[in-house]
């Protein structure tokens, strides 16, 4: 066997020491067990089984989180923050390998001396010595023995940093999806109601002609005329002011987007289309430890710091440092590789710490309070997913209640807008009761608009909230 073949099994065997990372637990969650007011059907599939092309059922939509998810620079970002860490793991885990380097010189050299005898006699001034000298070596430098596990802790902090880092990229997918959604819906919003502006312009506009012709024959005073005409210029600031709106929605759709919106999107779906959005349930809050990405990322994160008191335990002990050689040398580059010209080192090294000032113990402190902080930071972000879940739920299924309560508001102001048109055509009633009741008619058909969006927004808060669109 060759020296550098028994070094390698020595390190190998020597590198098999214990770790001193503190055995993990997961903290316990400091939520209840059950949701508040979970009452959707359980023939529903939970939120975090439904992917999101199978949650979002607008077509247009769909193309929008394709292409945010292709452009959006924050994305980028999350994942090259990914690539990133997966680097420095891998730079960091390279500490449990040797180095093996492998070298070359070729020294020449010269010696002067004086004092040499001649044959004739007498002596010589000076004579000059030349030799060359070839080496070629291969081994290691500096390789630590990994005894106390403090290389094998610091590859696991740069392992959980990584799967943070992922896991925080999954968020980010999961939460630009919900904002794409969220503020496409805000557009469909104004829209349909700068629909209905347009639509309440053309019935006031007729209604103004109206009295406008009635005030020019005497058979109408100037207050009716004028009631009227406050009425069509309220519409016409209604529908400058949805325009508005709808521009800016669309603005920030592209920011989202990351791209210009071209023509050639699917045309979008109604508000109340009852297939817009697939129906989900929670489940339990035990289940989003296992399924919410920002869980997952604390957690991760938990992980790190516990692994980092294994380090800096592992400080108190000695370091051992290995460095080792074989090759040859010769004075001549022929015969570099001949028998008896092999050389060979191995030099190991022990640190022990004695005195540092207090540094390995600060370091431990730190560690430890470290975990501390993401323990708490691990709660928090549970504690935050139980309440966004909740408020999702209960924003949800309360809109639901309104948005039948607005129905029906609608078809009663409806009613109550054709009865007083009626009686003032017939001289039974005045102009008043017809503009108080179309105003009415306005406000509650703007209600009921602004109900079906804010369901549909706290439906997309509920799917983010459980972590679902992405395995």
């Amino acid at each position: 066997m060759s020296k550098l073949g028994g070094i390698a099994i020595l390190v190998s065997l020597l590198s098999g020491g214990c770790t001193m990372i503190p055995k993990y637990e997961r903290p316990a969650p400091p939520v209840a067990p059950e949701f508040p007011t979970a009452t959707a059907p359980q023939t529903e599939p939970e939120g975090s089984e439904v992917e999101w092309r199978d949650f979002f059922g607008d077509e247009r939509l769909k193309k929008l989180i394709e292409l945010a998810l292709a452009n959006n620079r924050d994305m980028r970002v999350a994942i090259l923050n990914v690539e990133q860490s997966r680097a420095q793991y891998r730079v960091t885990r390279s500490a449990s390998y040797p180095s093996v380097n492998a070298s070359g010189s070729y020294t020449r050299s010269a010696l002067s001396l004086t004092g040499f005898p001649q044959a004739g006699g007498g002596t010589s001034t000076s004579a000059t010595f030349v030799s060359n000298e070839w080496s070629a070596s291969v081994g290691t430098t500096s390789y630590e023995l990994d005894l106390w596990g403090r290389i094998r802790s610091l590859n696991r902090q740069a392992l959980e940093k990584y799967f943070a880092t992922e896991e925080g990229r999954r968020n980010e997918q999961i939460s630009l999806a919900s904002q794409v959604a969220t503020e496409y819906f805000a557009q469909r919003e104004s829209q349909e109601l700068l629909d209905l502006s347009r639509r309440t312009l053309d019935a006031v506009q007729q209604s103004y002609n109206l009295n406008k012709a009635k005030f020019d024959a005497g058979a109408s005073n100037e207050l009716d005329l004028r009631e009227a005409e406050s009425q069509v210029e309220t519409a016409k600031i209604n529908v400058t002011t949805y325009q508005r709106q709808i521009a800016q929605a669309e603005d920030d759709l592209v920011l989202l987007v990351g791209a210009r919106l071209n023509g050639d999107l699917p045309p979008g779906k109604s508000l109340s289309d009852p297939k817009v959005l697939k129906d989900i349930r929670p489940g339990l809050p035990s289940e989003l430890l296992e399924r919410r990405p920002d869980i997952l990322e604390a957690e991760h994160t938990l992980k790190a710091a516990n692994a980092d008191i294994g380090a800096a335990r592992a400080a108190f002990f000695p370091m051992i440092t290995l460095t080792g050689s074989i090759g040859s040398t010769s004075g001549q580059l022929s015969n570099l590789f001949n028998p008896g010209t092999g050389v060979w080192s191995f030099s190991p090294q022990v640190s022990m710490p004695i005195f540092d000032g207090g540094k390995n113990r600060a370091n431990l402190d730190a560690a430890q309070v470290s975990k501390r902080i993401e323990v708490a930071n691990y709660e928090k972000a549970i504690q935050t997913a139980f309440r966004e879940v909740a408020d999702a739920l209960v924003g949800a299924e309360s809109y639901s209640e309104q948005i039948e309560q607005d129905g029906s508001l609608v078809a009663s102001e409806q009613r109550r807008y054709d009865l007083a048109e009626l009686r003032y055509e017939h001289g039974a009633d005045t102009y008043l009761n017809v503009l108080s009741a179309q105003q009415d008619l306005f406000s509650a058909e703007q209600q009921l608009i602004q109900a079906q969006y804010n369901k549909l927004s706290s439906q997309i808060s509920l799917y983010q909230a459980l972590g679902g669109g992405w395995k």
